[in-house]
């Protein structure tokens, strides 16, 4: 009791569900598959490597051959030491290979055991390959390095060996503890001691957990399927899943309904180490969100409290904006009362913005397009991410980005035609794209357009005076012309004009006569001498300088 006041604690309002906490000694534990990332360089032969090891072909049907979501596979491998022994597995996690989806690979890694890093024999270390090998080397898993396509003629693998060493990866060629394998995902070349490879680094890690207990994992991704609804691929950590199961993910829940492997088969329970896909969520979860198991009463109330936290966090965020709103007004009335000129007074203040939509196929693309797209931008324009979603473009997809007056990205979705003729209408711009270079160019682009354009001044010719002349005109004005010669570059009528005295200007504006023998013209050349008179000044002095020049509309760079 403080102050007079009894402190009122609500235990309810706290409640959450939280993973259960690690077992003191893990080495009675069962041992699990060891969880497997490919990573590397756009083309590298990543996905036809894997393609491979599970004899599908997946390569074929994607988008400049880019793995565009994180798909989770088992491969069977022969125990190891025992061959009568149970069949062994290892979960390989295919993660894009382009540099925007780093956000989708560093949650990859997170969950990961042991890391591939596929370098291609003909290609070398590449941007992607070094922002894996700093992964690696923040993050504790194990590194198993596959040098791919040696089949091809010509190439030289102790290049890229060599290479790999001057990266601070010490291979066991040069005898240091990394195992370099060289593969070819064509023709299966060293896959078998490939596998052989990751299984006896996994029996080193000792990989265990429990099988029973509480579900600990992670979706992997997360899409809306014809027929199931929304579905998501969960990784398990600890613990085991099974159907009829409640689920708690982020601000969503699930009784699970259907489990499903990487074939589409029905799995009767997930343990450790497995990747399924689970149907039965009320709404879609986002990828990289942990999956917690528990009591449904228990779920219910934790989601509640979710909920509720994410709406306070979101109301003191609406409020921030609303004083940072009413504080701007109330900046732009006061300049306005001071300002005498209206269109400075009515010159927007703050960086402008290009609104997006981004549709996606699953959460984990639209998770990582989001990424990419928000850091394109500088002070005086930038990307605002209005609202993303999973699926095809739908009419109030039309009309949110219309509220906005935003730009629709479909990445990798179809876009139905009554909603193009609808965006058409409502000239709403839709951006479609399933490769994320493209896009990235295009919304770079479009950021462009909204930077103020760059004047730039081109100096196109100069005068220097050498005598002053008083012309009478009408009544009793007279009228200052200079007697100039031409120093450089050609002193043109149509250009405008700055008088240039002791290394200061003292007036700009434009040529009012150019005469040369008493003829007019439009301009004087080099080494010539002329008579020039400049509109509104009247204040020449033998020894200024002349400098005609030319304003150039330039676009703004980012």
């Amino acid at each position: 009791m403080e102050f007079n006041r009894n402190p009122v604690v609500n235990d309810e309002a706290a409640f959450d569900i939280y993973p259960p906490p690690l077992p003191a000694d893990s080495s009675t534990l069962p041992s699990r598959p060891p969880v497997v990332t490919i990573m590397g360089h756009v083309d590298h032969g990543k996905t036809t490597l894997l393609d491979t090891l599970r004899s599908t072909s997946v390569a074929k049907g994607e988008a400049g051959g880019i793995t565009q979501h994180i798909g989770a596979f088992s491969v069977p491998v022969p125990a190891s030491g025992d061959s009568s022994g149970p069949p062994r597995t290892i979960t390989f996690l295919d993660t894009p290979g382009h540099a925007a989806f780093s956000a989708m690979r560093a949650r990859g890694a997170s969950v990961t055991d042991v890391v591939v890093l596929v370098v291609a024999a003909d290609d070398g270390i590449m941007p992607q390959t070094r922002e894996v090998i700093e992964l690696v080397k923040k993050s504790n898993v194990g590194l198993v390095v596959a040098i791919n396509k040696v089949d091809k003629p010509g190439v030289d693998i102790s290049k890229v060996e060599n290479a790999l060493l001057g990266e601070g990866i010490q291979l066991e060629t040069f005898g240091g503890d990394v195992p370099v394998v060289h593969v070819s995902g064509l023709t299966g070349q060293g896959l078998d001691q490939l596998v052989e490879t990751i299984s006896a680094l996994a029996e080193m890690q000792d990989l265990r957990a429990e099988r029973e207990g509480t579900l600990h994992g992670y979706v992997l991704e997360s899409k809306v399927a014809k027929g199931l609804g929304p579905v998501g691929t969960v990784l398990v950590l600890r613990g085991n899943l099974k159907p009829g199961q409640h689920l708690i993910c982020g601000m969503t829940s699930a009784k699970v309904r259907l489990l499903s492997d990487h074939n589409g088969k029905a799995v009767k329970v997930a343990y450790p180490g497995m990747a399924v896909t689970v149907s039965g969520w009320k709404e879609l979860p986002n990828a990289g969100d942990e999956v917690l198991t528990g009591p449904e009463a228990d779920i219910k109330k934790a989601l509640a409290n979710r909920i509720r936290k994410a709406e306070i966090e979101a109301s003191l965020l609406d409020l921030e904006a609303i004083n940072e709103q009413r504080r701007s007004e109330r900046e732009k009335r006061e300049a306005e009362e001071d300002e005498e000129s209206t269109e400075a007074a009515e010159a927007p203040t703050g960086p402008k913005e290009l609104r997006l939509v981004i549709k996606g196929d699953v959460s984990g693309t639209v998770e990582a397009v989001k990424g990419a797209v928000e850091g394109i931008g500088n002070d005086l324009a930038r990307v605002k991410i209005v609202s993303t979603g999973v699926g095809d473009v739908t009419e109030s997809d039309i009309l949110r980005a219309k509220t906005a007056r935003g730009t629709i990205i479909a990445f990798n979705v179809k876009t139905p035609r009554s909603v193009e003729n609808e965006a058409q209408s409502q000239h709403v711009p839709i951006l479609t794209s399933s490769v994320i270079y493209k896009l990235m160019d295009e919304v770079k682009a479009r950021v462009i357009e909204l930077l103020p354009p760059v004047i730039e001044k081109r100096v196109t010719g100069q005068a220097t005076v050498l005598q002053l002349f008083d012309i009478h005109v009408k009544g009793k004005k007279t009228k200052q012309v200079g007697g100039c010669r031409v120093s450089n570059g050609v002193v043109a009528k149509d250009k405008i004009a700055r008088v240039i005295r002791n290394g200061q200007i003292v007036h700009e504006g434009r040529l009012e006569t150019l005469k040369q023998h008493k003829n007019d013209v439009m301009e004087i050349g080099k080494g010539s001498e002329c008579g020039l008179n400049l509109a509104d000044f009247n204040d020449l002095r033998v020894g200024d300088t002349i400098e005609m020049y030319e304003e150039v509309t330039l676009p703004g760079t980012l």
